[in-house]
């Protein structure tokens, strides 16, 4: 199938594509690089540097591609930022997003896969999180992303657009080739890691007093490659709709850290803080529909696995990507 990725260099997106193109598919990547690396893009794939909001950057590259589907991660994704900065979501996330959605329309596309987030639930009103739990986000980042999934239903509605959107939980982890390398890095795992490497003193804790067994917040991770494949299986499958992506387990703040020293071999300071706000106590998703429907079933499902993997590539990228 001839694949349209937008957002293939960055973190997510460049597995993706690695794994696309291993699978037999032909992709064409459109990144504006202002977060992911050239470097990341597998040498197999076309790349265009290019703006979704430009139409002159779109339009001939998802014709020009004879795009089948879009796989649509390109996305701002701090959720800080997003608290002081909102303009700068709504405008990349929900109105680049639409430029996109409607040029895929325009040339006929017929699929669409759209990177989504478990923010778009806010604080859960349950856990394991289903998808039929109430929506209720908590910040623009995650505002964005719902908005672009309700867009969705109206095209699947007005354009018989065939669409899966998945909600991620915690991404982590790396494939062979490819990595995490933020410029600004927020994720966890990657944070103990470069104190691990020698590259900071210490890691943070933001809040001790969580009603959890060692009071630190409790996240559900997944490996990369695993979100990799169950967008491979939604080019495959017949199933539409919306899909939780998590490994259905948690793991606390002071668990991950453990499972980075065991996994290092190196003692790793902590410095604890207060809580951040908004921070949910529990965030495990539960992933049974994808398993059902799509038949997608995790590789990774152990942190350490996953810690295993980010800590090879970081060994073997001390700097990151080159560029």
């Amino acid at each position: 199938m001839n694949v349209l990725v937008t957002g293939g260099a960055g973190y997510i997106g460049s597995v993706c594509v690695e794994e696309l193109l291993s699978a037999g598919h032909t992709v064409t990547v459109v990144d504006n690089l202002s977060e992911g690396h050239e470097s990341a893009v597998d040498k197999r794939a076309r790349f265009i540097r290019g703006d979704l909001g430009e139409k002159a950057v779109i339009i001939p590259a998802l014709r020009e591609s004879k795009a089948e589907a879009v796989i649509h991660f390109a996305a701002h994704a701090l959720v800080g930022e997003s608290m002081t900065n909102p303009a700068k979501y709504f405008n990349n996330n929900v109105g680049n997003g639409l430029q996109l959605l409607q040029s895929a329309v325009d040339v006929g596309v017929k699929k669409f896969v759209f990177s989504s987030t478990c923010a778009t639930y806010g604080p859960p009103e349950k856990v394991p999180m289903t998808e039929d739990i109430p929506q209720n986000p908590i910040n623009p980042y995650g505002e964005s992303k719902l908005m672009f999934e309700k867009m969705l239903k109206w095209y699947q509605q007005i354009h018989g657009l065939e669409f899966v959107a998945f909600r991620y939980f915690n991404a982590a982890g790396a494939s062979e080739q490819c990595g995490e390398h933020h410029r600004i890095e927020s994720h966890l795992i990657p944070n103990v890691l470069k104190v691990a490497m020698g590259q900071a003193n210490h890691c943070e804790i933001y809040g001790t007093d969580y009603p959890t067994a060692d009071g630190t917040c409790i996240r559900d991770y997944i490996h990369i490659v695993d979100i990799a494949e169950a967008h491979i299986l939604a080019l495959k499958k017949g199933a539409q709709g919306f899909f939780n992506l998590g490994n259905g387990e948690g793991y606390s703040v002071r668990e991950v850290i453990q499972t980075c020293e065991n996994v290092s071999g190196c003692s790793i300071p902590v410095v604890e803080k207060p809580r951040r706000a908004g921070d949910p106590p529990k965030l495990v998703a539960s992933a049974s529909k994808a398993m059902r429907e799509l038949g997608w079933k995790p590789r990774y499902p152990k942190l350490e696995e996953i810690v295993k993997t980010a800590w090879k590539w970081h060994q073997s990228h001390p700097n990151g990507y080159p560029d």
